[in-house]
């Protein structure tokens, strides 16, 4: 499916398919992001990891700590694989693994994922939500360009998902990143395309674009939507995924 998805549900599918293609394209560090406020990642995870299985790829499943990964264990009955810390001694890949799944994990964690992602060479890995980029965190600086020379630049998104005012941003691997413009009557139009994540710069020039008169010459641009659209429909799903 392409496009900008109506729920919850469709965006994972999405995510799905996008990471599967990652995969099958043989891409090691896969990143899928679903920027959308207020989203509990739980649900999501429980809904994205049956792909590995589905691949069999044996794996393991990481959160930012040990206790968000009991609170998973629980909630999920005890599943046959392994979900731990990302710090727990406990939780080290085994030869037998070909994938790991990191849920949601910050930049707090960002040298633990590192070392991880080191450790699992040869292996997938994929990241749900990940937070690594927090410049309060990893800096400006020399240390900060270090991390993402070295190891955030090799993440590929596999699939990336963000509601803006009035557009979506969003991409599905192997597609480009594209930029969806909200209509008058709710529905979507494809504004740009771009090999890489554009920057705010970049997308505000495609509405910038639209305000072009028949002429030639600039006018104002017209105010965007309010945040419907996605937002109106999304909203309805996180509220049940989070109740």
């Amino acid at each position: 499916m392409t496009g900008v998805p109506r729920s919850i549900e469709a965006a994972v599918d999405q995510a799905r398919e996008a990471t599967r293609a990652a995969i099958q394209a043989g891409l090691p560090r896969i990143v899928v992001n679903l920027n959308i406020p207020e989203l509990k990642v739980m649900p999501i995870a429980q809904q994205f990891y049956p792909l590995l299985a589905e691949l069999e790829l044996p794996f393991k499943m990481y959160f930012p700590d040990a206790g968000a990964a009991a609170l998973a264990r629980r909630d999920w009955d005890n599943p046959d694989f392994s979900i731990r810390g990302i710090n727990e001694v406990k939780g080290r890949l085994e030869p037998d693994d070909e994938a790991c799944l990191i849920i949601e994990p910050s930049a707090v964690e960002v040298n633990n994922v590192e070392a991880l992602c080191n450790e699992a060479t040869g292996k997938y890995v994929v990241m749900v939500n990940p937070k690594l980029e927090d410049i309060a965190v990893v800096g400006i600086g020399y240390a900060a360009r270090q991390l993402r020379d070295r190891f955030l630049s090799t993440l590929e998104t596999a699939y990336y998902l963000q509601p803006l005012t009035g557009a979506t941003l969003l991409r599905l691997y192997p597609g480009p990143w594209q930029v969806w413009g909200e209509t008058a009557d709710d529905d979507y139009e494809l504004l740009g395309e771009f090999p890489t994540k554009p920057s705010e710069e970049a997308i505000a020039n495609l509405f910038a674009d639209d305000s072009e008169s028949d002429d030639g010459n600039s006018t104002t641009a017209p105010p965007r939507p309010k945040k419907g659209g996605i937002f109106a429909e999304l909203n309805q799903f996180i509220r049940a995924l989070t109740q």
